[in-house]
Order: structure tokens, then sequence, then C-alpha cells
């Protein structure tokens, strides 16, 4: 096996773990940087583990030894831009040659929304580190509406403060794949590229796709950011992220998230997945 030179952080999560199939897919080792070893039975061969937690700088900086490339990807946390920020420097010194970050489509320092401010400033650190970098900055996730998937099987039902406006969903395989490129292949040092699906669509016509593929009635209930938002700190969102996302959807709500990007099919030759296709690979889990 051929030395490895890639590290992913953030993946057990949904597009980390996706990063982490696609890779073994095409036999690529990699080192992944774990907190805890109860999911490591799952990952491939190609896969060297390391426990740790950005959270620890002396963990971060033995799981760099020896990378020349690095796969930036935290949870939206109140402590995000503060790891993210530390893993940046401590890659700095340890001579890390490129950074792919997952950022957020519209990331800005002066965003009304505190996810989008944090990438910015991260962001804004990896440049002045003077690493090559890759910013990818997806929107919304398809794979979102699975924490729906409970309501849809049981009720028909799925909730969101967005409105009527259209958001150009993403689905998180072509989001990994974008990953996969610009950790593999030469040609995307200091891009950043919007990652988006192929359409803008509202609640309302994502509802009408899941009825036709699940053959049965599925409605989208418009809620008001403050129902939205007891519902998440119900759900056991902390108070900083449950408010972060409301300043998302409000962000969506204003129509600020419909515009197509060509991104995906530009880089990867492929084009990105649509929401009808999304629904008939994930129907099971909502059936």
């Amino acid at each position: 096996m051929t030395q490895t030179k890639i590290l992913i952080t953030g993946a057990t999560g949904s597009v980390g773990s996706e990063l982490v199939k696609q890779l073994s897919a095409k036999h690529i080792p990699f080192r992944a940087l774990v907190r805890t070893s109860d999911k490591t039975n799952a990952f491939p061969a190609e896969a060297e583990i390391i426990q740790g937690d950005l959270g620890d700088p002396e963990s971060v900086r033995q799981a760099l030894q020896g990378i020349e490339k690095a796969f930036l990807l935290t949870n939206s946390s109140e402590q995000a831009e503060q790891l993210q920020s530390s893993f940046v420097d401590i890659a700095a010194t340890a001579g890390i040659q490129h950074i792919v970050k997952l950022s957020q489509l519209h990331a800005r320092p002066d965003s009304p929304v505190r996810f989008l401010r944090y990438h910015a400033a991260v962001e804004q650190r990896i440049k002045d580190a003077g690493m090559a970098y890759t910013f990818l900055r997806p929107n919304l996730y398809m794979q979102g509406l699975l924490g729906f998937r409970g309501f849809i099987a049981q009720q028909g039902k799925f909730f969101a403060a967005a409105g009527n406006a259209r958001i150009s969903l993403v689905d998180i395989r072509d989001i990994a794949a974008m990953a996969a490129a610009a950790l593999l292949d030469k040609g995307h040092e200091y891009k950043t590229y919007d990652i988006t699906g192929p359409q803008a669509l509202t609640h309302e016509e994502l509802a009408a796709h899941l009825s036709a593929v699940l053959e049965k009635p599925v409605h989208y209930i418009d809620v008001t950011p403050e129902q939205m938002q007891q519902s998440l700190l119900s759900a056991g969102f902390p108070q900083w992220q449950a408010e972060g996302v409301i300043e998302d959807y409000a962000h969506y709500a204003r129509g600020e998230a419909a515009a197509v990007s060509p991104s995906v099919e530009a880089v990867t030759a492929h084009p990105p997945r649509d929401f009808k296709s999304f629904a008939r690979d994930y129907a099971p889990l909502f059936s």
C-alpha cells in the first residue's frame, strides 16, 4: 500500500463517511482522525485510524505527521471556529501543503447567519496561513430530510420555516465527490466552489416528489421560526446551534439560496443528482 498522505477529519459524519466510501472505492489510503473507537470497525482497509480530538492539539499534531493534504470538517457547534482555526494553525506549522475545507454557500464575515460567519473566518485563517486551499461551499443537504424520516413514514409530513422559497439543495454524495476530486486531482488549489443540485425547488415541490416516489401523500408544513426552534431544542439541539439553524432557514426563506452552480459537473464530469434520484435511492428509509 502506498504511503498515507491524506488526513480526513469528520470522517464519521454524513459527508465525511461518504468521502471515506469514495476514497476506499478508489483504493486510496488515508488517515482518519476520530474521537471515539466505537465506529472504527466500519472503516475500510485503506483507512489508518488515529483516535484524538480537534480540541486536543497534541493529538492533532500526531494525526498530521507525514500528511500532505487535509480535509477539514467539524459540526457547526459553538466551538467550531476555534477548533478549526486551531487545526489550521497546527497544520501550517506541520507543513501541510493543502487544506480542503467544507464550508457553506454564501459564507461571508458580515452574514446574519452565524454558521456563515464562522466559515468565512476559518477560510480567511487558511488564506492567511499561506497554504494551498480549496473551499467547498455546499447548499442545504438533501439528506437533511432524513431527520424527518419518522414523520414522513408515519404521518406523511415534514416541517420547516422555509415558506415557498426555492433552494438548490445538493446531495451529500456529490459534495463528497467534489472533496475527493479536490484531494486527489491537480488544479483545485486556491479555488472556491459553490456546490448545488441541478435545480432550485420549494419545500412543496420536495413533498410532491416524495409523494410520487413513495406512492403516498407527503405534505410540507410551513412553521414559524419560533415553532421550528422549539422543536430543535426539544430534539436536543444546543441553544447556539438551534438559533443558528433558524438563521439558516431565514436565509433560505429570503430566497438567497436559489442559484444553481455548475461546479459539480465541471469538477467531477458527472451531473449533480436531482431530488427525484435522492428520493428514489432513500425511499426505503422514508417508508
